[in-house]
């Protein structure tokens, strides 16, 4: 397939032409004034002549000089770049086609303002998070500053009222701790620093233990906890069982805390796929719009903004679910709709399938 004159040949043809008319022009009427012979019949194969020599050779000054200048320029301002692009920059350069090198420098330019975009993205994301993290922790720590500023200020020696400050001191104390502990965690998650203690386990006996610890908190709102025993045996699955007791304690808590009153939470194991196991976690509660779905695993993250932290919690619970379930190398799911309710669900490798693959 013929490619396409380039622009650069298609200007330096129209430059020559030009230059060759009026060369050939003007050396006609100097022929016309200095000479007495009129006749231009055997003048004309000489002047063809003579205008082709002159066409070629104001091409190839033209392309070469084009060329050569723009090439000049752009390994010019190339080199100017910091030291970290001198690799990339080398394959840049090392073509000598004018066109070539343009697109190379297209694709660069390309790179980097996606590299740009993505940078802004981080840099409003860290924005974002550093704002939520003071928030978060600006709660509790007013909290406990007023309440012993009140003790200092003599309600210490009041024995009605200093007891009580200081448990609710505590308390404030207790949920710095404990976002402070997700906190760490989330960051050990992300970077890789969490060795998963990967082995074989019954996945419907964690269920139950988790719900049974939990039943005196749904009991709070009249929550049902239901376990779907489909499967009459032991569902053998290979995972890190303390993380995925605590992936289910975090579901099962959010279902809890948003659901309806006298509503329902069912959790719910059956086969997905030929090695894999999913684990679902369905609730009656409030729902959550469409928007928010994208963002929902990101830190602090909260739907209701004000309701959620009346309710407790770091912020934290779902980013960790997701991180803990990547870990896995498995997938988390989530559909909802506002006030039908929610389904959060992970997949589980099957024991059989991870003793077959060894």
């Amino acid at each position: 397939m013929t490619k396409s004159p380039r622009s650069t040949y298609r200007f330096s043809l129209t430059l020559s032409a030009i230059v060759t008319t009026f060369v050939v022009a003007l050396s006609v009427i100097l022929l016309l004034i200095f000479t007495d012979d009129t006749s231009i019949v055997y003048g004309i194969l000489p002047l063809v002549v003579f205008a082709c020599i002159v066409f070629i050779v104001c091409f190839v000054i033209f392309i070469y000089r084009i060329e050569h200048y723009t090439y000049k320029k752009v390994k010019e301002i190339y080199e100017d770049l910091t030291p970290q692009y001198s690799a990339e920059l080398n394959d840049i350069l090392i073509i000598n086609d004018m066109d070539s090198l343009l697109k190379n420098v297209r694709e660069v330019a390309l790179k980097r303002s996606v590299e740009i975009n993505s940078l802004k993205d981080q840099e409003a994301f860290r924005r974002e998070f550093l704002g939520n993290v003071a928030h978060e922790l600006k709660t509790p720590l007013f909290t406990v500053q007023g309440y012993i500023l009140t003790l200092l200020d003599g309600a210490i020696k009041d024995p009605k009222v200093n007891k009580k400050y200081l448990t609710r001191a505590n308390k404030g104390v207790e949920r710095l701790i404990y976002i402070v502990k997700d906190l760490d965690l989330l960051t050990n998650l992300e970077m890789g620093g969490t060795t998963l203690e990967m082995e074989p386990f019954d996945i419907l006996d964690l269920i139950q233990n988790v719900l049974e610890m939990l039943e005196m908190q749904a009991s709070k709102t009249n929550i049902k906890l239901e376990l779907d025993k489909k499967n009459k045996e032991p569902v053998m699955v290979r995972a890190d069982r303390d993380r995925i007791q605590q992936v289910l304690t975090n579901l099962i808590m959010n279902s809890i805390k948003y659901g309806k009153e006298k509503g329902t939470t069912e959790i719910s194991v059956e086969p997905f796929f030929e090695h894999k196991m999913i684990v679902r976690v369905r609730d009656n509660g409030e729902g959550i719009s469409q928007e928010h779905l994208p963002r929902l695993f990101e830190r602090f993250y909260r739907v209701d903004k004000s309701g959620s932290r009346r309710m407790g919690g770091s912020g934290l619970g779902l980013s960790i679910v997701k991180h803990i379930i990547e870990a896995h190398g498995e997938q988390i799911l989530v559909e909802s709709q506002p006030e039908i309710g929610s389904e959060f669900s992970f997949t589980l490798e099957k024991e059989t399938a991870a003793v077959s693959a060894n």
